[in-house]
């Protein structure tokens, strides 16, 4: 399943590599690919939606529309 979701407070390549990571505690398997310019986060994983955007608001983000 490929989610990508809308972060609009993404501001720097400090804030994909925590994304990237806080998911990767939940779901080690998990490809992330966290785009700075356009402030979004793509996740190619097992794990529920419910789940990657819990972990996404738990390390400090927003999502569009969460």
């Amino acid at each position: 399943m490929a989610l990508k979701l809308k972060v609009p407070n993404i501001a720097c390549d400090g804030c994909a590599e925590k994304i990237t990571e806080s998911i990767h505690v939940m779901e080690p398997d998990a490809q992330v690919e966290v785009n700075v310019k356009d402030k979004t986060v793509t996740v190619e994983s097992t794990a529920s939606e419910e789940s990657i955007k819990q972990v996404i608001v738990a390390s400090g983000y927003e999502i569009a529309g969460y």
